[in-house]
């Protein structure tokens, strides 16, 4: 009699120490079929993965109660709130079979798809061209000739909303097709593990179901005294829509928001004057980046700024007046000064859109409106405890509110559901600001890292490489930018990479990968780039580290780890006795 063996090894079980047998086993792990065995997983080595994995998956699933319909609950998983977070963990909890419910009181998308990130990048797009064919110098230089560049407003604003429409079209589909059922409404929580849901007009239904996923977002932030008309005074939400290109236009706040828009304004024709509350312009940059950012984004541009002061009153324009904006004193409270513009964009961050969640009904209390969790996304009532079957995700939980955050803590609570234990890295999440150049970064800031460095008793490198070395930024005539990495140099561990230039954003996910990964700047080092490329900024980068003698640190054993070779040697034994 011939024995079939099929195995499955993966990276999430060499965490555990050791195989787990039958249902407690932690799916991915090593099965054997028709053969009992013991062996610990590596994640080298891939036999046989997808059909063990899904079987294993469906078995842990089934050990904690998921399978769809199970227990009597009408959805294994509910989420509430549609946006790129729901949308992430939807996705993700139909792949692991678990029978799967969205609600949406909106529309589906949320902030980043209708009123974010996608309508925001269509604006930047054509500021980016009409910086670019407005720079005589830069277009010569390239032996190009352009005449009176210009822009049909209106057509530009419906680049904008057409393709904020098709992505929620592709988000919507994507759903429907892998049987996620979309239920419109306003989603409350009435009790344990019980939504009711319903629209005005029509008679609110309750659904059950074993886990609940909060994704419900956020608004923009408006601070007291300031009038919002939607017209002349207005958040990002209104600005998206580009109803007007005004003449003059105060942006309160310097942050992301703030920064693009500039960018977008200043392309189209606008001056602009920022208000900022803090000593600097971009607070939540590297401090180096920001002020490479204010030489190359602010300081050439028409753009001028009040810092440490407080926008206390604005109102909007009306009967032939202007936008009046009072200034005072961040740290006094004195008034300093009134600004009269066409018009006042408040980007002054944003706020967790949690009210009417009906959390009182579980004993949960916000903090100042985010919903408590652990880092497991778990939700914590007012006791400190953590209340059962409950996630949070996104903007809501205010972790780091960032569109692909709110779609990895989905993807990360799903996995728990199915049995996996997961806790995602948020020092691993790479963020951007899409401006021209763009600007990136992930992980610690200097100033951060130096912090942790001196509390924890360790030392930190810093290493930079600048643009105007690499050959392609050289062939584009695009060499201002810097990029910036912070390590120890004791282990090579990356504590955080900064860069500022052309195509940033898409350069930072080499570092954001380490870091999740766990590579060491003595690894990473070796990686080959393809020449000549931007991403030869970041091998530049990485290849300038200098790491202490070998002696002096630590260093990752160059021999397979024991429970490669105790899995090789299962393998090998397994195979043999066919």
């Amino acid at each position: 009699m011939q024995s079939t063996a099929a195995v499955s090894v993966s990276a999430s079980a060499i965490a555990t120490g050791g195989a787990r047998s039958g249902a407690a086993r932690r799916p991915g792990g090593v099965r054997v079929c028709g053969l009992r065995g013991e062996a610990l997983a590596c994640s080298s080595l891939r036999i046989s993965q997808a059909p063990a994995r899904r079987a294993a998956t469906k078995a842990a699933a089934a050990a904690n109660g998921a399978v769809a319909g199970s227990g009597g609950f009408d959805y294994d998983l509910v989420i509430i709130g549609a946006g790129v977070g729901g949308h992430g963990a939807a996705l993700h909890a139909v792949e692991e079979g678990l029978k799967t419910a969205i609600i949406e009181g909106d529309v589906v998308g949320g902030t980043c798809v209708n009123r974010g990130c996608v309508p925001s990048k269509a604006l930047l797009a054509v500021s980016g061209r009409m910086r670019e064919l407005q720079d005589e110098h830069h277009m010569k230089s390239l032996g190009l000739q352009v005449s009176s560049p210009g822009y049909d407003r209106q057509a530009v604003a419906n680049h904008a909303n057409n393709l904020a429409s098709k992505i929620r079209s592709n988000l919507t589909n994507s759903m429907k097709a892998l049987g996620v059922d979309i239920l419109t409404g306003v989603g409350t929580i009435v009790g344990k593990q019980k939504v009711r849901y319903g629209k005005v007009g029509f008679p609110d239904k309750e659904i059950t179901a074993r886990n609940i996923i909060i994704a419900t977002g956020s608004v923009p932030f408006v601070p007291k005294g300031i009038e919002i008309d939607g017209k002349t005074v207005f958040t990002s939400d209104h600005a998206l829509k580009l109803e007007s290109v005004p003449d003059w236009i105060a942006i309160v706040g310097s942050g992301y928001i703030g920064l693009e828009f500039s960018d977008v304004y200043t392309a189209l024709g606008s001056e602009v004057t920022f208000v900022e509350a803090l000593d600097q312009l971009m607070p939540g940059f590297d401090p180096e980046i920001a002020k490479l950012a204010q030489r190359v984004l602010i300081n050439p541009r028409k753009i001028d700024y009040h810092m440490g002061v407080f926008a206390s009153k604005i109102t909007p324009a009306k009967d032939g007046k202007p936008v009046l904006i009072e200034l005072i004193d961040a740290k006094t409270k004195e008034h300093k000064e009134t600004l009269e513009v066409d018009a006042a964009l408040i980007a002054t961050g944003r706020a967790p859109f949690t009210k009417g969640l009906g959390l009182e009904n579980i004993n949960v209390v916000t903090q100042r409106g985010f919903v408590p969790v652990d880092e497991r996304m778990r939700v914590m009532d007012a006791d400190g405890s953590v209340v059962p079957n409950l996630y949070c995700i996104g903007d809501a939980n205010g972790k780091l509110m960032l569109a692909h955050t709110a779609s990895a803590q989905g993807i990360s609570v799903v996995e728990q559901i199915s049995g996996r234990d997961h806790i995602l890295n948020h020092l691993s999440i790479p963020a951007a600001c899409f401006t021209h150049p763009e600007i990136s970064m992930v992980g610690l800031t200097e100033p951060q890292a130096r912090e942790k460095a001196e509390k924890e008793g360790f030392e930190i490198n810093v290493v930079k490489t600048s643009f105007k070395a690499n050959t392609k930024a050289l062939a584009e005539n695009e060499g201002d930018g810097l990029a910036k990495l912070i390590y120890r140099p004791d282990t090579g561990e990356i504590l955080g990479v900064h860069i500022l230039g052309l195509h940033a954003a898409d350069l930072i996910h080499e570092a954001s990968n380490a870091i999740a990964l766990g590579t060491r700047v003595q690894d990473i080092k070796f990686a080959v780039h393809a020449h000549p490329t931007l991403s030869e900024v970041l091998d530049e980068l990485f290849k300038a580290a200098k790491l202490q003698p070998r002696e002096g640190r630590d260093s990752k054993p160059k021999q397979p780890p024991q429970p490669l070779l105790k899995v090789l040697g299962f393998i090998t034994s397994l195979l043999s006795s066919q």
